[in-house]
């Protein structure tokens, strides 16, 4: 490793743990009691990784006051730990792949739209928080994802200039933010198909095919950091 360290950032849901199905479960549940019809899985697969309470604003013909999103929100969160308690385990090769990453050099840390106590109810669960350097959650940025402040602030605490880091992301909405950060990204397939991505370095299944001198190879042969898609950008945010 050089003088100067690289990073690996990773978002939480659909890459430390492989829960979507439960997370579009929880949402499909609360919008069947509030009568809506919207089809929580296709939603997840555009606006996964925002802050519950911004998911659930696209879904309202109306607006609905923030009390009221957070009390949805709140329930949803509810539903999601119901559901997922006795799943929760990390993806495939997850720990012996931040045992190597830390080994070689690398600075490692955490941005993701959920708050501390859905982190902790994941990653201390786990006994993941070891591995972390940082950990920024949604209360630690003016503005989580799509917007750029999330892993901006991931790298800044880690003392790393973005084009030294890479983002490991399952989502579009979670790509185009690492875009505007500056940051490359890995996909992981938990959520959306290889084909679904906009321009990663690669795509993962798990971490079992993974190694960070393969993470240092792929950043060798693309310095380049793409540009946020405003035509994905747009898709995102389309009425269902």
């Amino acid at each position: 490793m050089p003088d100067q360290p690289y990073a690996l950032l990773f978002d939480m849901d659909g890459v430390l743990i492989d829960n979507t199905p439960e997370q579009a479960r929880a949402f499909q549940l609360l919008f069947r009691d509030l009568g809506l019809s919207t089809n929580a899985r296709k939603l997840l697969e555009r606006l996964n990784g925002m802050p519950a309470t911004n998911i659930l604003k696209t879904v309202f013909t109306n607006p609905v006051p923030k009390k009221k999103l957070e009390e949805y929100a709140a329930q949803r969160e509810f539903l999601y730990r119901t559901l997922y308690w006795d799943k929760r385990r990390e993806l495939a090769g997850l720990t012996p792949f931040l045992q190597a990453a830390r080994a070689a050099g690398f600075r490692i840390g955490l941005g993701t739209g959920s708050g501390a106590d859905t982190i902790a109810y994941i990653i201390d669960h786990m006994g993941l928080r070891r591995y972390f350097d940082v950990v920024v959650g949604k209360d630690d940025v003016p503005r989580g994802k799509p917007h750029r402040d999330t892993f901006r602030e991931t790298a800044r605490q880690l003392g790393v200039p973005p084009e030294r880091c890479v983002v490991f992301e399952d989502a579009l909405l979670g790509e185009q933010s690492a875009y505007k950060a500056g940051i490359r990204v890995i996909g992981v397939s938990t959520t959306l198909k290889p084909e679904q991505f906009q321009a990663p370095l690669t795509v993962i299944r798990d971490f079992t095919g993974i190694t960070p001198e393969q993470v240092l190879a792929l950043l060798a042969r693309h310095p380049e950091t793409p540009k946020p898609s405003r035509a994905l950008a747009k898709r995102q945010y389309m009425q269902l």
